[in-house]
């Protein structure tokens, strides 16, 4: 039964991949919108999950204002599926008008120089189309996947990845993934890492809007260990005025400062602290666009331990995690 429910899942994703291709492209979005709506309307735990984790952000909300919220969340998130499936069939010219960037000088000026950039990124906006961008626009994209459930689905996500360009290393499965990405750190390339939301139970408890979470540990590692820039990066979409269409916006944030002084660990602390705030600044100025359908505080973590709950979470076809 299980080898059946994994053949399903394989078939319907690829039939989605395929259908979802032929549609105009209005129709298209118009379709993942319905089915965001009836998803809110069904509840279920990740519709339950995305209000909680909104509450504990936007604390100022009414029910009302709440309950909109969480509409336009799971909105932007079928979105982030709508051109998932979509993007295989996108020009580069295509993917650049979509795209707007704001702050990525410093970042040009590093890889200009020969060196590589780690990012810190969150589960904001669509990631793949940010990485789709900056492979082609500015930098090798070198970034890790999350290994999803059947293994099937995982190495379509993986294969469509680097379709378009990206090189892609798994969390799990493939060996010392730290030790992979350091490696890659010797060339001048882009390494954008998923880090709001700690995979491995051995990450680094921050503030995150004002509440205890825990955030991988990897990028501010690697960062130390290599000496490279470090700069949160955050992504949302914007409505195209006078459209229905959206654009991906993507902020490089200032580089993040390493601490003069401490322990090694004392400084990843520091500097992933110094993450958490640029992303929880964006999270609270584009609520919607933060898709994250799991457990993320500490609050919510203490009936389960976080190791639990990274092994039960299905997550995004997206999801990647960066190695602590």
């Amino acid at each position: 039964m299980s080898r059946l429910g994994d053949l399903l899942a394989v078939s319907g994703f690829r039939l989605g991949w395929a259908t979802v291709r032929r549609l105009p492209e209005r129709a298209a979005y118009a379709a993942f919108d319905r089915v965001a709506d009836l998803t809110v309307a069904r509840g279920g735990k990740g519709v339950q999950r995305l209000r909680s984790n909104y509450a504990r952000v936007r604390p100022e909300l009414d029910d009302a204002a709440l309950d909109a919220l969480v509409r336009a969340g799971m909105r932007s998130y079928m979105r982030y599926y709508c051109e998932a499936f979509r993007l295989p069939d996108r020009s580069r010219a295509g993917i650049e008008a979509q795209v707007v960037v704001h702050g990525d000088a410093p970042v040009r000026a590093e890889l200009a120089a020969g060196r590589p950039v780690v990012c810190f990124l969150g589960h904001l906006g669509n990631w793949d189309i940010a990485g789709a961008w900056g492979t082609r626009a500015i930098a090798p994209v070198v970034t890790v996947a999350e290994r999803l459930e059947p293994e099937e689905v995982f190495t379509e996500f993986l294969e469509f990845r680097e379709s378009l360009g990206m090189t892609i290393l798994p969390l799990t499965g493939g060996g010392d993934v730290f030790a992979q990405l350091r490696g890659h750190l010797a060339a001048p390339v882009l390494m954008p890492l998923l880090a709001d939301r700690d995979l491995t139970a051995r990450g680094i408890e921050v503030d995150l809007c004002g509440h205890r979470s825990k955030m991988a540990a990897g990028p501010a590692a690697l960062a130390l260990a290599s000496g490279v820039a470090l700069h949160p990066v955050s992504i949302h979409y914007e409505p195209v005025p006078g459209s229905w269409r959206h654009r991906v916006v993507i902020t490089f944030h200032d580089r993040v400062e390493v601490p003069a002084t401490g322990t090694t660990r004392a400084k990843a602390v520091a500097m992933t602290q110094q993450c958490a705030d640029a992303l929880g600044a964006a999270i609270v100025e584009h609520t919607a666009d933060w898709h994250m359908l799991q457990r993320v505080f500490l609050e919510d973590l203490a009936p389960r331990s976080a190791a639990t709950e990274a092994a039960g979470a299905a997550g995004a076809p997206g999801s990647a995690g960066a190695a602590s």
